[in-house]
Protein backbone atom coordinates (compact mmCIF):
# COMPACT_ATOMS: atom_id res chain seq x y z
CA UNK A 1 0.00 0.00 0.00
CA UNK A 2 1.72 2.92 -1.21
CA UNK A 3 0.77 6.63 -0.59
CA UNK A 4 2.17 9.82 -0.96
CA UNK A 5 1.94 13.83 -1.67
CA UNK A 6 1.76 15.30 -5.34
CA UNK A 7 3.17 18.40 -4.34
CA UNK A 8 5.76 17.27 -1.24
CA UNK A 9 7.90 20.74 -1.54
CA UNK A 10 5.16 22.76 0.33
CA UNK A 11 3.84 22.49 3.10
CA UNK A 12 0.79 20.89 4.65
CA UNK A 13 -1.29 23.40 5.57
CA UNK A 14 -4.96 22.06 5.39
CA UNK A 15 -6.98 19.42 4.50
CA UNK A 16 -8.16 20.47 1.44
CA UNK A 17 -5.12 21.22 -0.32
CA UNK A 18 -3.93 18.08 -0.27
CA UNK A 19 -4.05 15.43 -2.90
CA UNK A 20 -2.33 12.35 -3.19
CA UNK A 21 -0.15 9.89 -5.76
CA UNK A 22 1.91 6.53 -5.15
CA UNK A 23 4.72 7.40 -3.22
CA UNK A 24 7.18 4.46 -1.46
CA UNK A 25 8.49 6.51 1.07
CA UNK A 26 4.71 6.36 2.59
CA UNK A 27 4.00 2.58 2.96
CA UNK A 28 1.11 2.48 5.79
CA UNK A 29 -1.27 4.95 6.26
CA UNK A 30 -4.24 5.65 4.04
CA UNK A 31 -4.62 9.27 2.54
CA UNK A 32 -6.56 11.81 3.81
CA UNK A 33 -9.41 11.53 1.55
CA UNK A 34 -9.98 8.99 -1.73
CA UNK A 35 -12.78 9.22 -3.84
CA UNK A 36 -12.76 5.71 -4.60
CA UNK A 37 -12.58 5.19 -0.98
CA UNK A 38 -15.97 7.37 -0.41
CA UNK A 39 -14.19 9.50 1.96
CA UNK A 40 -14.61 12.91 -0.41
CA UNK A 41 -16.80 14.11 1.60
CA UNK A 42 -14.78 13.90 4.79
CA UNK A 43 -13.81 17.78 5.33
CA UNK A 44 -10.91 16.88 7.80
CA UNK A 45 -10.79 16.04 11.82
CA UNK A 46 -11.18 18.47 14.41
CA UNK A 47 -8.34 19.34 17.40
CA UNK A 48 -10.78 18.11 19.81
CA UNK A 49 -11.50 14.55 18.28
CA UNK A 50 -7.77 14.33 17.66
CA UNK A 51 -6.81 15.40 20.68
CA UNK A 52 -9.66 12.55 22.35
CA UNK A 53 -8.17 9.87 19.66
CA UNK A 54 -4.22 10.54 20.86
CA UNK A 55 -5.13 10.35 24.47
CA UNK A 56 -7.34 7.00 23.95
CA UNK A 57 -4.49 5.61 22.39
CA UNK A 58 -2.31 6.64 25.22
CA UNK A 59 -4.52 5.47 28.43
CA UNK A 60 -4.53 1.68 28.38
CA UNK A 61 -3.81 -0.75 30.27
CA UNK A 62 -0.84 0.97 31.60
CA UNK A 63 -2.85 3.36 33.92
CA UNK A 64 -3.62 0.23 36.44
CA UNK A 65 0.30 -0.39 36.77
CA UNK A 66 1.36 2.98 37.76
CA UNK A 67 0.34 3.35 41.11
CA UNK A 68 2.61 -0.10 41.40
CA UNK A 69 5.65 2.08 40.37
CA UNK A 70 5.30 4.29 43.79
CA UNK A 71 6.23 1.32 45.34
CA UNK A 72 9.52 1.04 43.79
CA UNK A 73 10.20 5.05 43.13
CA UNK A 74 8.48 6.49 45.86
CA UNK A 75 5.79 8.90 45.70
CA UNK A 76 8.19 12.49 44.69
CA UNK A 77 10.95 10.11 42.31
CA UNK A 78 7.80 8.53 41.03
CA UNK A 79 5.89 11.88 39.89
CA UNK A 80 9.03 13.35 38.99
CA UNK A 81 9.47 10.25 36.54
CA UNK A 82 5.96 10.43 35.38
CA UNK A 83 6.52 14.26 34.02
CA UNK A 84 10.14 13.57 32.96
CA UNK A 85 8.41 10.88 30.60
CA UNK A 86 6.06 13.23 29.57
CA UNK A 87 8.54 15.88 28.09
CA UNK A 88 11.19 12.63 26.80
CA UNK A 89 7.93 11.21 24.87
CA UNK A 90 7.17 14.36 23.49
CA UNK A 91 10.59 15.09 22.39
CA UNK A 92 10.26 11.16 20.75
CA UNK A 93 7.26 12.79 18.72
CA UNK A 94 8.66 15.92 17.75
CA UNK A 95 11.72 14.22 16.12
CA UNK A 96 9.41 11.62 14.10
CA UNK A 97 7.32 14.91 13.25
CA UNK A 98 10.29 17.08 11.96
CA UNK A 99 12.21 14.25 9.96
CA UNK A 100 9.01 13.18 8.53
CA UNK A 101 8.22 16.92 7.30
CA UNK A 102 12.05 17.12 5.67
CA UNK A 103 11.52 13.41 4.23
CA UNK A 104 7.86 13.77 3.37
CA UNK A 105 6.67 11.15 4.77
CA UNK A 106 3.20 10.52 5.80
CA UNK A 107 3.51 7.36 8.31
CA UNK A 108 6.24 6.14 10.59
CA UNK A 109 6.95 3.07 8.53
CA UNK A 110 7.41 5.67 5.26
CA UNK A 111 10.09 7.69 7.89
CA UNK A 112 11.99 4.54 8.52
CA UNK A 113 11.88 3.62 4.68
CA UNK A 114 13.64 6.73 4.23
CA UNK A 115 16.03 6.56 6.62
CA UNK A 116 17.00 2.86 6.63
CA UNK A 117 15.52 1.49 4.14
CA UNK A 118 13.16 -1.58 3.31
CA UNK A 119 14.77 -3.35 6.30
CA UNK A 120 13.82 -0.19 8.55
CA UNK A 121 10.30 -0.17 7.21
CA UNK A 122 9.98 -3.72 8.27
CA UNK A 123 11.36 -3.21 11.37
CA UNK A 124 9.31 -0.60 12.89
CA UNK A 125 6.11 -2.70 10.83
CA UNK A 126 6.86 -5.75 13.18
CA UNK A 127 7.78 -3.70 16.27
CA UNK A 128 4.20 -2.50 16.05
CA UNK A 129 2.59 -5.78 15.74
CA UNK A 130 4.33 -7.45 18.42
CA UNK A 131 3.45 -4.79 20.92
CA UNK A 132 0.09 -4.17 19.83
CA UNK A 133 -0.94 -7.53 19.64
CA UNK A 134 0.38 -8.19 22.79
CA UNK A 135 -1.39 -5.08 24.11
CA UNK A 136 -4.75 -6.29 22.36
CA UNK A 137 -4.70 -9.72 23.97
CA UNK A 138 -4.10 -8.23 27.43
CA UNK A 139 -7.24 -5.95 27.12
CA UNK A 140 -9.29 -8.59 26.23
CA UNK A 141 -7.80 -11.09 29.28
CA UNK A 142 -8.55 -8.30 31.63
CA UNK A 143 -12.03 -7.95 30.19
CA UNK A 144 -12.55 -11.45 30.54
CA UNK A 145 -11.05 -11.44 34.37
CA UNK A 146 -13.78 -7.95 35.47
CA UNK A 147 -16.37 -9.46 33.60
CA UNK A 148 -16.14 -13.72 34.26
CA UNK A 149 -13.58 -13.45 36.82
CA UNK A 150 -10.31 -15.97 36.68
CA UNK A 151 -9.17 -18.92 38.84
CA UNK A 152 -5.43 -18.31 40.10
CA UNK A 153 -3.59 -20.62 42.74
CA UNK A 154 -6.86 -23.05 42.36
CA UNK A 155 -8.89 -19.77 43.87
CA UNK A 156 -11.78 -18.33 42.03
CA UNK A 157 -12.08 -14.60 41.57
CA UNK A 158 -15.79 -13.99 40.75
CA UNK A 159 -16.33 -11.43 38.05
CA UNK A 160 -18.97 -8.48 38.39
CA UNK A 161 -21.68 -10.51 36.06
CA UNK A 162 -20.93 -13.77 38.01
CA UNK A 163 -21.32 -11.84 41.11
CA UNK A 164 -24.89 -9.49 40.22
CA UNK A 165 -26.29 -13.02 38.82
CA UNK A 166 -24.81 -16.01 39.81
CA UNK A 167 -22.70 -18.74 37.58
CA UNK A 168 -24.65 -18.61 34.06
CA UNK A 169 -23.72 -20.21 30.80
CA UNK A 170 -23.83 -16.74 29.18
CA UNK A 171 -21.46 -15.43 31.74
CA UNK A 172 -18.87 -17.43 31.17
CA UNK A 173 -15.28 -16.48 30.16
CA UNK A 174 -15.47 -18.03 26.21
CA UNK A 175 -19.20 -16.26 25.97
CA UNK A 176 -18.68 -13.27 27.39
CA UNK A 177 -15.47 -12.46 25.28
CA UNK A 178 -17.31 -14.07 22.20
CA UNK A 179 -20.34 -11.15 22.46
CA UNK A 180 -17.66 -8.62 23.13
CA UNK A 181 -15.86 -9.39 20.13
CA UNK A 182 -19.03 -9.27 17.78
CA UNK A 183 -21.45 -6.25 19.52
CA UNK A 184 -17.78 -4.15 20.26
CA UNK A 185 -14.86 -4.97 18.59
CA UNK A 186 -15.56 -5.81 15.77
CA UNK A 187 -18.55 -3.00 14.38
CA UNK A 188 -15.62 -0.17 15.50
CA UNK A 189 -12.50 -2.31 14.14
CA UNK A 190 -14.89 -2.01 10.36
CA UNK A 191 -14.27 2.27 10.52
CA UNK A 192 -12.11 2.91 8.04
CA UNK A 193 -11.12 6.34 9.40
CA UNK A 194 -9.30 7.19 12.63
CA UNK A 195 -11.61 10.38 13.06
CA UNK A 196 -14.40 7.94 13.27
CA UNK A 197 -13.53 6.83 16.71
CA UNK A 198 -13.29 10.58 17.75
CA UNK A 199 -16.86 9.93 20.06
CA UNK A 200 -15.81 6.35 21.43
CA UNK A 201 -12.87 7.88 22.84
CA UNK A 202 -14.01 10.68 24.15
CA UNK A 203 -16.10 8.05 26.08
CA UNK A 204 -12.94 6.28 26.81
CA UNK A 205 -11.37 9.20 28.22
CA UNK A 206 -14.18 10.26 30.37
CA UNK A 207 -14.60 6.48 31.75
CA UNK A 208 -10.85 6.87 32.58
CA UNK A 209 -11.95 10.25 34.23
CA UNK A 210 -14.67 8.31 35.82
CA UNK A 211 -12.05 6.27 37.40
CA UNK A 212 -9.96 8.65 38.90
CA UNK A 213 -12.99 10.66 40.59
CA UNK A 214 -13.61 7.34 42.31
CA UNK A 215 -10.21 6.38 43.55
CA UNK A 216 -9.65 10.27 44.67
CA UNK A 217 -13.08 10.23 46.64
CA UNK A 218 -12.35 6.34 48.42
CA UNK A 219 -8.62 7.87 49.55
CA UNK A 220 -10.00 11.44 50.76
CA UNK A 221 -12.67 9.93 52.80
CA UNK A 222 -10.04 7.45 54.11
CA UNK A 223 -7.40 10.18 54.82
CA UNK A 224 -10.08 12.50 56.72
CA UNK A 225 -10.94 8.97 58.72
CA UNK A 226 -7.17 8.67 59.91
CA UNK A 227 -6.92 5.29 58.16
CA UNK A 228 -4.42 6.21 55.17
CA UNK A 229 -0.76 5.68 56.23
CA UNK A 230 1.84 7.55 55.16
CA UNK A 231 3.57 6.34 52.12
CA UNK A 232 7.08 6.24 51.34
CA UNK A 233 8.51 9.42 49.54
CA UNK A 234 11.90 8.13 48.49
CA UNK A 235 13.21 5.05 47.20
CA UNK A 236 14.65 2.47 49.65
CA UNK A 237 18.01 1.91 47.90
CA UNK A 238 20.61 -0.13 50.18
CA UNK A 239 23.02 -2.05 47.44
CA UNK A 240 22.97 -2.39 43.89
CA UNK A 241 20.00 -4.72 43.56
CA UNK A 242 17.81 -1.82 44.74
CA UNK A 243 19.69 0.36 42.67
CA UNK A 244 19.07 -1.42 39.36
CA UNK A 245 15.02 -2.64 40.81
CA UNK A 246 14.17 1.47 39.84
CA UNK A 247 15.34 0.85 36.28
CA UNK A 248 12.48 -2.16 36.08
CA UNK A 249 9.68 0.89 36.14
CA UNK A 250 11.07 2.22 32.59
CA UNK A 251 9.44 -0.31 30.31
CA UNK A 252 6.38 0.23 32.43
CA UNK A 253 6.62 3.60 31.97
CA UNK A 254 7.15 3.75 28.35
CA UNK A 255 4.21 1.22 27.69
CA UNK A 256 2.24 3.74 29.39
CA UNK A 257 3.37 6.86 27.21
CA UNK A 258 3.29 4.82 23.81
CA UNK A 259 1.20 6.77 21.30
CA UNK A 260 3.70 7.00 18.36
CA UNK A 261 2.09 5.02 15.79
CA UNK A 262 -0.76 6.77 15.69
CA UNK A 263 0.84 10.52 15.48
CA UNK A 264 0.63 10.07 11.78
CA UNK A 265 -3.06 8.62 11.05
CA UNK A 266 -4.42 11.55 13.68
CA UNK A 267 -2.18 14.13 11.34
CA UNK A 268 -3.18 12.99 8.18
CA UNK A 269 -6.83 13.40 8.96
CA UNK A 270 -6.53 16.49 10.66
CA UNK A 271 -8.04 19.11 8.50
CA UNK A 272 -5.14 21.94 9.51
CA UNK A 273 -2.25 19.61 9.74
CA UNK A 274 -0.02 22.11 11.75
CA UNK A 275 -2.33 21.54 14.58
CA UNK A 276 -0.07 18.69 15.06
CA UNK A 277 2.28 19.96 17.81
CA UNK A 278 -0.58 21.32 19.99
CA UNK A 279 -2.84 17.72 19.88
CA UNK A 280 0.61 15.89 21.26
CA UNK A 281 1.39 17.98 23.70
CA UNK A 282 -2.32 18.71 24.91
CA UNK A 283 -2.75 15.01 24.88
CA UNK A 284 0.45 14.74 26.79
CA UNK A 285 -0.88 17.21 29.57
CA UNK A 286 -4.05 15.80 29.51
CA UNK A 287 -2.65 11.77 30.22
CA UNK A 288 -0.25 12.91 32.59
CA UNK A 289 -2.04 14.99 34.84
CA UNK A 290 -4.87 11.54 34.96
CA UNK A 291 -1.30 9.54 35.78
CA UNK A 292 0.03 11.33 37.81
CA UNK A 293 -3.58 11.08 40.03
CA UNK A 294 -3.88 8.37 39.77
CA UNK A 295 -0.27 7.07 41.04
CA UNK A 296 -0.75 9.57 43.94
CA UNK A 297 -4.06 8.46 45.45
CA UNK A 298 -3.47 4.67 43.90
CA UNK A 299 -0.62 4.59 46.38
CA UNK A 300 -2.11 6.53 49.21
CA UNK A 301 -5.03 4.73 49.16
CA UNK A 302 -2.92 1.15 49.11
CA UNK A 303 0.62 1.60 50.17
CA UNK A 304 2.69 -1.07 49.89
CA UNK A 305 -0.05 -3.31 49.59
CA UNK A 306 -0.77 -1.98 45.94
CA UNK A 307 -0.34 -5.11 43.81
CA UNK A 308 0.91 -4.88 40.30
CA UNK A 309 -2.21 -4.11 38.50
CA UNK A 310 -3.96 -2.09 41.00
CA UNK A 311 -7.44 -3.12 39.64
CA UNK A 312 -6.56 -6.70 41.69
CA UNK A 313 -6.73 -4.24 44.59
CA UNK A 314 -10.87 -3.36 43.75
CA UNK A 315 -11.35 -6.62 44.26
CA UNK A 316 -10.88 -6.74 47.97
CA UNK A 317 -12.89 -4.61 51.07
CA UNK A 318 -12.22 -1.22 51.15
CA UNK A 319 -13.29 -0.78 54.43
CA UNK A 320 -15.74 2.33 53.51
CA UNK A 321 -19.78 2.60 53.36
CA UNK A 322 -20.92 1.18 49.36
CA UNK A 323 -17.36 -0.14 48.99
CA UNK A 324 -18.82 -3.63 47.05
CA UNK A 325 -20.59 -0.44 44.72
CA UNK A 326 -17.77 1.40 44.55
CA UNK A 327 -15.18 -1.57 43.30
CA UNK A 328 -17.73 -2.93 40.68
CA UNK A 329 -18.12 0.59 39.61
CA UNK A 330 -14.56 0.36 39.34
CA UNK A 331 -14.07 -2.66 37.40
CA UNK A 332 -16.99 -1.91 34.94
CA UNK A 333 -15.68 2.00 34.19
CA UNK A 334 -11.89 0.13 33.48
CA UNK A 335 -13.40 -2.69 31.32
CA UNK A 336 -15.48 -0.67 28.75
CA UNK A 337 -12.85 1.61 28.71
CA UNK A 338 -10.46 -0.93 27.52
CA UNK A 339 -13.49 -1.95 25.34
CA UNK A 340 -13.14 1.44 23.59
CA UNK A 341 -9.08 1.38 23.38
CA UNK A 342 -9.57 -1.86 21.29
CA UNK A 343 -10.07 -0.02 18.18
CA UNK A 344 -7.56 2.98 18.32
CA UNK A 345 -4.96 0.28 19.23
CA UNK A 346 -5.99 -2.39 16.08
CA UNK A 347 -6.34 0.81 13.70
CA UNK A 348 -2.48 1.52 13.25
CA UNK A 349 -2.12 -2.52 13.59
CA UNK A 350 -4.06 -3.00 10.50
CA UNK A 351 -2.14 -0.85 8.60
CA UNK A 352 1.50 -2.07 9.91
CA UNK A 353 0.19 -5.48 8.70
CA UNK A 354 -1.65 -4.56 5.44
CA UNK A 355 2.12 -2.84 4.89
CA UNK A 356 4.47 -5.85 5.63
CA UNK A 357 2.39 -7.96 3.25
CA UNK A 358 0.56 -5.92 0.60
CA UNK A 359 3.61 -3.31 0.48
CA UNK A 360 2.43 -2.16 -3.29
CA UNK A 361 -1.05 -2.73 -3.18
CA UNK A 362 -3.27 0.19 -3.53
CA UNK A 363 -4.69 2.23 0.09
CA UNK A 364 -6.25 -0.73 1.86
CA UNK A 365 -9.31 2.01 2.50
CA UNK A 366 -10.25 1.33 -1.19
CA UNK A 367 -10.06 -2.47 -0.95
CA UNK A 368 -12.95 -3.39 0.73
CA UNK A 369 -12.06 -7.43 0.42
CA UNK A 370 -8.14 -7.28 1.84
CA UNK A 371 -9.95 -4.86 4.47
CA UNK A 372 -12.33 -7.11 5.50
CA UNK A 373 -9.81 -10.18 5.72
CA UNK A 374 -7.28 -8.20 7.25
CA UNK A 375 -9.51 -7.57 10.39
CA UNK A 376 -11.42 -10.76 10.64
CA UNK A 377 -8.09 -12.63 10.41
CA UNK A 378 -6.50 -10.12 13.57
CA UNK A 379 -9.64 -10.08 15.45
CA UNK A 380 -9.32 -13.62 15.45
CA UNK A 381 -6.04 -14.05 16.46
CA UNK A 382 -6.53 -11.53 19.33
CA UNK A 383 -9.92 -13.36 20.48
CA UNK A 384 -7.52 -16.96 20.69
CA UNK A 385 -5.26 -15.50 22.45
CA UNK A 386 -7.39 -14.24 24.88
CA UNK A 387 -9.03 -17.48 25.57
CA UNK A 388 -6.15 -20.12 25.43
CA UNK A 389 -2.62 -18.26 26.37
CA UNK A 390 -2.81 -18.35 30.09
CA UNK A 391 0.59 -16.27 30.44
CA UNK A 392 0.53 -13.86 28.36
CA UNK A 393 1.64 -11.01 31.72
CA UNK A 394 4.93 -13.19 30.99
CA UNK A 395 5.11 -12.79 27.26
CA UNK A 396 4.00 -9.22 27.38
CA UNK A 397 6.70 -8.35 29.75
CA UNK A 398 9.04 -9.60 27.56
CA UNK A 399 7.86 -8.97 24.03
CA UNK A 400 5.28 -5.83 24.64
CA UNK A 401 7.41 -3.89 26.52
CA UNK A 402 10.67 -4.24 24.33
CA UNK A 403 8.86 -3.35 21.32
CA UNK A 404 7.32 -0.77 23.10
CA UNK A 405 10.60 1.30 23.84
CA UNK A 406 11.72 0.66 20.41
CA UNK A 407 8.90 1.94 18.74
CA UNK A 408 8.91 5.00 21.57
CA UNK A 409 12.70 5.83 21.96
CA UNK A 410 15.26 3.60 20.08
CA UNK A 411 13.90 4.26 16.45
CA UNK A 412 12.98 7.95 16.72
CA UNK A 413 16.21 8.34 17.73
CA UNK A 414 17.90 6.26 15.46
CA UNK A 415 16.29 8.48 12.77
CA UNK A 416 18.01 11.56 14.25
CA UNK A 417 21.40 10.48 14.36
CA UNK A 418 20.71 8.90 11.05
CA UNK A 419 20.10 12.78 9.93
CA UNK A 420 19.83 12.43 6.53
CA UNK A 421 18.49 15.82 5.61
CA UNK A 422 21.29 17.43 7.91
CA UNK A 423 18.49 19.45 10.14
CA UNK A 424 19.41 17.31 14.05
CA UNK A 425 21.05 19.69 16.45
CA UNK A 426 23.93 18.85 18.69
CA UNK A 427 21.25 19.02 21.57
CA UNK A 428 18.94 16.69 19.42
CA UNK A 429 22.08 14.01 19.19
CA UNK A 430 23.01 13.82 22.42
CA UNK A 431 19.29 13.47 23.31
CA UNK A 432 18.76 10.58 21.30
CA UNK A 433 21.74 8.53 22.39
CA UNK A 434 20.18 9.33 25.68
CA UNK A 435 16.96 7.78 24.76
CA UNK A 436 18.83 4.72 23.20
CA UNK A 437 21.18 4.29 26.06
CA UNK A 438 18.28 4.51 28.72
CA UNK A 439 15.52 2.15 26.53
CA UNK A 440 18.85 -0.75 26.18
CA UNK A 441 19.87 -0.47 29.62
CA UNK A 442 16.68 -0.26 31.69
CA UNK A 443 14.83 -3.13 29.06
CA UNK A 444 17.84 -5.36 29.90
CA UNK A 445 17.70 -4.74 33.67
CA UNK A 446 13.82 -5.26 33.55
CA UNK A 447 14.20 -8.43 31.32
CA UNK A 448 17.02 -9.69 33.69
CA UNK A 449 14.87 -8.90 36.59
CA UNK A 450 12.16 -10.75 35.65
CA UNK A 451 13.61 -13.92 34.21
CA UNK A 452 14.96 -14.00 37.40
CA UNK A 453 11.75 -13.68 39.66
CA UNK A 454 10.39 -16.27 36.88
CA UNK A 455 12.46 -19.09 37.21
CA UNK A 456 12.90 -18.58 40.97
CA UNK A 457 9.35 -18.48 41.33
CA UNK A 458 7.96 -20.19 38.82
CA UNK A 459 5.34 -18.61 36.06
CA UNK A 460 3.01 -15.62 37.15
CA UNK A 461 -0.77 -15.96 37.08
CA UNK A 462 -3.44 -13.88 36.46
CA UNK A 463 -5.52 -12.26 39.53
Amino acid sequence: MTIGSLNPAKEKKSRKSKQVVVDEKSPLLPTKHEEEGGFDEFNGASFSGAVFNLSTTIVGAGIMSLPATMKVLGLILGIAVIIFMAFLTEASIEFLLRFSRASKSVSYGGLMGDAYGKYGRMLIQLCVLVNNIGVLIVYMIIIGDVLSGTTSDGIHHAGVLESWFGVQWWNARFVVLLITTVAVFAPLASLKRIDSLKYTSALSVALAVVFLVILVGITLFKLINGTVIMPRLLPNVTDLTSFFNLFTVVPVLVTAYICHYNVHSIENELEDSTQIKSVVRTSLTLCSSVYVMTSLFGFLLFGDETLDDVLANFSTDLGIPFGSLLNDAVRVSYAAHLMLVFPIVFFPLRLNLDGLLFPSARPLSSDNLRFALLSTGLIAVVFLGANFIPSIWDAFQFTGATAAVCIGFILPAAITLRDRYIIATKRDKVLSIFMIVLAVFSNLVAIYSDAYALFKKGPSHRE
